[in-house]
């Protein structure tokens, strides 16, 4: 790893430039994914990338430029590309950096077990082999899939300032998902819908539960053939984790990253309800709510030393017993906003600028196990697994589905029923929140295709949370 860093660095330092500062990020990916379709081994999916981005600060203006040139040439090019248009914008600048600070410092960042080799595509399609194999002969179960989606990245940060940051990271995608129809109705259970994404090895696969699975996967999708449709009305609303990871990701990350505070995104993604003015005085929910950005959990998709500016990231807490203290907003958001934020300065490659991102965004456990959760709730719905979202433009208003729900009754769980479904406005919805399940209740969980920017970029995030109930939530079925 890391075997074109003496080289790299040594071009580096023979850069030329007229900038106050300048800085590369090299970047190079690599990623498969592989997959059995109802017992047969579908084709590998291979890819691999590799880049550089040279940005430079002239007279307070930044710019940049991407290469996948990496000679001597090629990235002087590309310097003297990025300091060019940095002097075209000039007279058009609306903020003048000369003061932004700039880091310089140095360090390694490693996924756990990454010096580990992982299994052989061989060794990989036994096990979505047998797995899928495991899926019980049923005429109803019309269709199955299992499959491991792997990414490995190499990043290297080097500045004039004098930072050296190398980070090598390997991510793990185990899936899988069962449809079953009836000839009338049909319903898909899946092992968390591709969420169970975390840094590591062959460890990840043991921890999702991925061997094994089907057989469980298969039954809950029969079961919610036979199942009623959930009843309408206001209940108390229990989310195990992964619907917890949607929600957190739509209604807090999403609204609480800054400069689609500031703007930035109003022409494609949308803008927030949430202000400048609010933080530090807005009750975004119940005292129960405590919501980090945390890069320190080792095993989390987001988890890293810096960010792509070369920020130190370190755990903060976003939101405090409900009250809203710190945006997701990286250094040049803070510089303009004139706010503390956090680390989160991230580009999905090496051709892309690094903008505002979600990180790890956690939710801090609390000190009710799940028997307890149930216990406490008279009447509700429990619900696993988002299947369909939907939010407003100002990621207020929603309207998520589930997979899977149970309806409580007098602090017992009961019957299975489908089409969960649940609606709310953010800034109500968590101050209903009345419950958080403890660390045994908690799992650790990640997406691989967050869309942000123009141009867009897809980039990893990860959520852990504890399972949370929430008052008097609107719910519906299929039939609403």
């Amino acid at each position: 790893m890391f075997d074109v860093h003496p080289q790299l660095k040594q071009r580096f330092a023979a850069l030329r430039t007229g900038a106050e500062f300048f800085s590369l990020r090299y970047v190079r990916e690599s990623g498969q994914h592989l997959s059995v379709r109802k017992n047969i081994a579908e084709p590998p999916s291979l890819g691999r990338d590799e880049g550089a981005m040279l940005t430079v600060r002239v007279d307070g203006v930044e710019a940049y430029a991407a290469t996948n040139d990496l000679s001597q040439a090629g990235l002087q090019a590309a310097l003297e590309r990025a300091e060019q248009q940095a002097r075209r914008l000039k007279p058009h600048a609306l903020l003048d950096l000369r003061e932004q600070a700039v880091s310089s410092d140095r360090a390694d960042y490693f996924s756990p077990h990454f010096d580990q080799a992982f299994p052989s595509l061989n060794d990989c399609y036994q096990l979505l082999g047998d797995e899928s194999a495991a899926v019980p002969k049923d005429e109803r179960l019309v269709n199955w899939q299992v499959s491991i989606g792997l990414t490995q990245v190499e990043q290297i940060y080097l500045n004039s300032a004098g930072a050296e940051l190398r980070q090598a990271q390997r991510f793990v995608y185990p899936a899988l998902d069962v449809t079953a129809f009836d000839g009338n109705d049909s319903q898909t259970r899946t092992l968390g819908r591709e969420n169970f994404g975390q840094q590591g090895g062959f460890d990840v696969i043991n921890r999702c539960g991925l061997i094994g699975a089907a057989p469980k996967i298969a039954d809950q999708a029969l079961q919610l053939l036979l199942a009623p449709n959930t009843p309408q009305g206001p209940r108390d609303l229990l989310l195990m984790p992964d619907q917890m990871m949607l929600q957190i990701h739509e209604s807090i990350g999403h609204p609480l990253e800054l400069d689609r505070i500031l703007g930035d995104e109003r022409n494609y993604a949308g803008t927030s309800f949430v202000t400048t003015d609010d933080f530090g005085h807005l009750q975004y929910g119940s005292q129960l709510l405590n919501v980090t950005f945390d890069p320190n959990v080792p095993e989390e998709l987001a988890s890293y030393s810096h960010d792509d500016d070369g920020t130190a990231a370190s755990k903060e807490f976003l939101i405090r017993e409900g009250l809203l203290l710190r945006p997701l907003g990286g250094a040049l958001s803070q510089f303009r906003a004139g706010l503390s934020g956090v680390a989160n300065s991230r580009a999905c490659g090496w051709n892309r600028p690094p903008i505002d991102r979600m990180a790890n965004l956690n939710i801090e456990p609390g000190d009710q196990s799940l028997e307890q959760l149930i216990q406490g709730i008279e009447h509700g719905v429990l619900m696993r697994t988002n299947r369909s979202w939907s939010i407003d433009d100002a990621r207020n208003k929603f309207q998520f589905g589930c997979e899977w729900g149970q309806l409580i009754e007098n602090g017992e769980l009961k019957g299975v029923v489908k089409n969960p479904n649940y609606r709310g406005i953010s800034a109500q919805f968590w101050k209903s929140l009345r419950a958080v399940g403890d660390a045994s209740t908690a799992q650790v969980l990640g997406t691989p295709n967050c869309g942000k920017g123009e141009p867009n970029q897809v980039i990893r995030v990860g959520h852990a949370s504890p399972a949370c109930v929430f008052s008097n939530v609107a719910v519906f079925g299929g039939d609403a």
